[in-house]
């Protein structure tokens, strides 16, 4: 409802985005979310946290290579080389097993296949990250409300208002436009699989916060994952490299010029 009014002046970009682009702005900015919930019937919380951003830029960066063209050259392999792992530790390191749980990790792996579409979506129609998020949230509003009002909407007549206040201010303006927004501008700085590999830090983060906030320290292989995933992470997005291995890049030119 707060982004009708700018999505009004904006329009739905169908001349930049077409009509699949806009189904997977619509879709990849709402469904991830009902995806993402569904699975948490299944699995863990943990597993939900890990899966989804840590697999997420993976799938960005196959998708960006196939639709975008962008190279998938060997910085990002070994960064994608680290980071899964990484998130595979977190998941089996809290109790993963076989079972109701597939399911669940199913449909976080869809949930960050949904939100690949949006990323690629935006990044090849060239949309700023607010007008993207305008035409995520105000499709999810429509799509969604509807069968949330007849299904559920009991449920939230027996919701405290300060439970309502709290979810409306969290989910509908940090996450679903100041979190969109803040993202589609990483997406048209870095391009879409760098600027999506940031995603994977979700986990080691709420790892970190855990710590000051709820008295929770990481067991040694969440340390291991959490250094794993950060290196990836800045090897994915192009982080300048320390001086001795741009210095072993320059020779190795040279010295195969020599050879020659």
């Amino acid at each position: 409802m707060l982004m009708l009014p700018y999505l009004y002046v904006k329009g739905l970009a169908i001349e930049r985005l077409g009509w699949s682009g806009l189904a997977a702005i619509v879709l990849g900015g709402g469904a991830p979310v009902l995806l993402a919930n569904s699975g948490l019937l299944f699995a863990p919380a943990a597993h939900a946290g890990a899966l989804f951003p840590g697999v997420m830029p993976l799938m960005v960066a196959i998708l960006a290579a196939v639709i975008l063209g962008e190279p998938f050259n060997t910085a990002k392999v070994i960064g994608f080389a680290l980071i899964l792992p990484g998130v595979m530790a977190v998941v089996w390191g809290k109790g993963a097993s076989l079972g109701m749980q597939s399911i669940g990790h199913a449909l976080f792996l869809c949930s960050g296949l949904a939100w690949a579409c949006y990323t690629v979506a935006m990044r090849r129609a060239r949309l700023d990250g607010l007008h993207a998020a305008a035409i995520a949230a105000v499709g999810a509003l429509i799509l969604y409300l509807p069968f949330y009002i007849v299904f559920a909407g009991h449920s939230l007549e027996r919701a405290p208002w300060r439970d309502i206040v709290l979810q409306g201010t969290v989910q509908g303006l940090l996450t679903a436009i100041i979190s969109l927004l803040l993202y589609g501008r990483a997406v048209s700085i870095l391009g879409a699989s760098s600027g999506a590999a940031f995603a994977a830090l979700c986990p080691a983060m709420t790892a970190l916060m855990g710590i000051p906030i709820l008295g929770e320290w990481p067991t040694f292989t969440d340390w291991i994952a959490i250094f794993l995933i950060s290196v990836g992470v800045y090897i994915v997005s192009a982080g300048p490299l320390p001086r001795w291995i741009r210095e072993r890049k320059k020779l190795t030119p040279a010295i195969s010029a020599e050879r020659d």
